[in-house]
């Protein structure tokens, strides 16, 4: 069998749209069904695939956040798309338990994408740009992720964002003992999340 093409595998995080492959070959759509059959392709949500590293077999499941980080960037672009929130304090181990879903800031909103594993990608538009945020990486490349203290302020000025409240409250808990207090709130004043910030480390 063949080896994929370039044009697939050589994309951020080897995810793809069949859209994007308009002419580079013919019947994108057909074909991509044919390679997922084969199992050198996963859907990973409607609309949108990822091509199965070279070293595994089909029973390869990418994690969530590297999910997301493929997803995104068939959207925005390799670096135009921050992982935040819970997914960022998954990253940084600071959340424990897998969780259903994945949070992304982007340059302009989008709708949510359902993922095939049962999660949910949500999107939120920011100035991406102002985020304190690092390359980190992850299972098939790097992606830009919250820094702790930004994940922080982040969480404790959307707790519910996610739908896991109480989960994403522990995580910035936790990162608190990584964070530097200064940072945190110099963040959070320019972020107008002071209030939060204070009733969050009052927990503490």
């Amino acid at each position: 069998m063949s080896a994929l093409p370039t044009f697939v595998t050589g994309r951020s995080f080897r995810t793809f749209r069949p859209a994007d492959l308009r002419g580079r070959i013919s019947n994108p759509s057909v074909q991509v069904a044919r390679w997922v059959d084969q199992g050198r392709v996963r859907r990973l949500a409607s609309g949108y695939a990822m091509a199965i590293p070279d070293d595994r077999d089909s029973s390869w499941r990418p994690s969530l956040e590297t999910a997301a980080a493929g997803v995104a960037s068939a959207i925005f672009g390799a670096r135009n798309f921050v992982l935040m929130g819970v997914s960022a304090a998954r990253i940084h181990q600071a959340l424990p338990r897998a969780v259903p879903v994945a949070v992304v800031a982007a340059p302009r909103q989008h709708r949510p994408v359902h993922l095939a594993d049962h999660a949910d990608l949500l999107f939120i538009a920011r100035d991406t740009e102002a985020l304190e945020a690092n390359l980190e990486i992850l299972e098939l490349g790097r992606a830009l992720v919250t820094t702790p203290e930004q994940t922080v302020v982040d969480l404790a000025a959307r707790p519910s964002l996610g739908g896991i409240p109480d989960e994403a409250h522990d995580a910035a808990l936790t990162l608190l003992a990584r964070c530097d207090e200064g940072r945190l709130w110099d963040l959070a004043r320019r972020q107008r999340a002071g209030a939060p910030l204070g009733r969050l480390l009052a927990d503490r």
